[in-house]
């Protein structure tokens, strides 16, 4: 098969004209005492409109691609590409400012620039300075400096000596940005580490190929990673967010098999957030869609308030009844997505190459610690799922520490619960990264 991009991006256009109906109707009823009575609608918005009052729930248990595809207002929606900028870094490891960087429409050509620009490597770190440009937000992978407070200039600290070797690779989730990802960049700088951010664009994932441009910039950042484990003597630890970041580790692990077995070895921990789901649910591909598409329209953004202890003990290990529903809409999207990825990963192209990352994701990850933070009120990845993944790691004679969240959303704990996250990070690296920084 050679292509992919129609079969994915055709469906998809249609779930994301669903997705812009629930979002029109949350703005529409938010901002409609400031319409003038006399005023017409045009076309799309009555179609848009119609379309919505028609989501009923005997409706959304028969809907499919194809009766979808027939409303209006699915012909008419077209996926924006965004401008995008992108900063060409200097041999003074400072970005370029914003007016000598060019603009990019077309993300073939966001592709060529980026591949024929390297990150240059710091003989020695320096204190970043200034918050990420917004011009900046959508490169594909950033490179932060630790803190000048974190670094030891005499060399006389062997835990901050420690620290400066470790490079913390954060893999983001579907439809994250550089400027999502700033906080754990921070928080790990703050600290002492290096980081590298790397995320996708959310239209390198709707024009998805088999060996296609998601992956070609994936073998950059490998090659990347690679140069700095050889030049600088560095070590790795990954912090995974979602299926999405845990899927592209997967992906690096096995281009670091087949490139040198041994930068394995180099790796030190892997933190996975949110994740993971160990085989192709269309379920679970289903909803992380829905949720990036929808955003903070989504139930998936929702967590679950409890009034006392008992409910708290009573949601792990199962559902509470009160927790948040879609909306009939999001229920429609989450449908037509469904049935969508029931038929795609069923591709022998796709599930092939999902098995593949998936099965060395079970079975052949490096002999390093792993923490896994996730939470009973997840409504993308089933907290059933990660302790099912958690045991059989366990039973492989992994390392393996866990905590649950239990009422925080999907890649939201960190948000909802700065203390306990920011502390179950600290432990893991203090005993299994760097040792010689543990509080005595």
């Amino acid at each position: 098969m050679g292509s992919l991009s129609g079969i994915i991006q055709r469906p998809l256009i249609a779930a994301a004209a669903v997705a812009v109906a629930s979002a029109s109707a949350d703005v529409s009823d938010k901002f409609q005492s400031f319409t003038s009575p006399g005023a017409e609608q045009t076309d799309s918005s009555v179609s848009v409109s119609n379309s919505i009052q028609e989501f009923t729930s005997s409706w959304v248990s028969h809907i499919s691609v194809s009766k979808l595809s027939s409303l209006n207002f699915v012909t008419r929606v077209q996926v924006p590409v965004p401008s995008i900028s992108f900063g060409v870094p200097s041999s003074g490891h400072k970005f370029i400012p914003s007016n000598l960087c060019s603009s990019v429409a077309s993300f073939p050509l966001l592709v060529n620039v980026y591949q024929s620009a390297e990150l240059a490597k710091a003989s020695k770190p320096t204190k970043t300075t200034g918050s990420i440009p917004a011009s900046y937000s959508d490169v594909l992978y950033r490179w932060h400096l630790p803190e000048t407070d974190a670094i030891d200039v005499s060399g006389t600290s062997d835990c901050l000596a420690m620290k400066s070797r470790t490079v913390v690779v954060l893999l983001g989730w579907l439809g994250a940005k550089q400027k999502h990802l700033r906080k754990y960049a921070e928080w790990y700088t703050s600290k002492g580490f290096h980081v590298i951010t790397f995320t996708f664009p959310m239209a390198e994932i709707l024009s998805y190929q088999v060996g296609g441009k998601a992956e070609q910039n994936i073998e950059l950042l490998v090659n990347h990673l690679a140069d700095c484990l050889e030049d600088e003597g560095k070590n790795l630890v990954f912090h995974t967010f979602s299926n999405t970041g845990w899927l592209t580790y997967g992906a690096i692990l096995e281009k670091f098999q087949n490139k040198d077995p041994s930068l394995m070895g180099r790796i030190r921990g892997c933190i996975v957030d949110s994740a993971p789901v160990a085989s192709p649910d269309p379920q679970v591909w289903a909803s992380g869609f829905s949720a990036a598409f929808l955003k903070k329209n989504s139930v998936a953004t929702k967590g679950i308030v409890y009034t006392n202890e008992l409910e708290t003990d009573e949601l792990v290990g199962s559902r509470a009844s009160g927790e948040p529903k879609p909306a009939v809409t999001e229920t429609a999207l989450l449908v037509v997505l469904e049935k969508f990825f029931e038929v795609i990963l069923h591709l022998p192209a796709v599930n092939r190459r999902l098995s593949d990352v998936l099965g060395l994701l079970s079975s052949g990850q490096p002999a390093c610690p792993q923490l896994y933070i996730y939470s009973s009120a997840d409504r993308v990845i089933p907290a059933e799922s990660v302790e099912s993944f958690i045991e059989e790691q366990r039973k492989a004679g992994r390392e393996v520490r866990a905590c649950n969240f239990v009422s925080t959303p999907h890649v939201d704990h960190f948000r909802n619960d700065p203390k306990l996250y920011t502390t179950q990070l600290s432990q893991f690296l203090e005993d299994y990264v760097v040792t010689c920084c543990k509080s005595s």
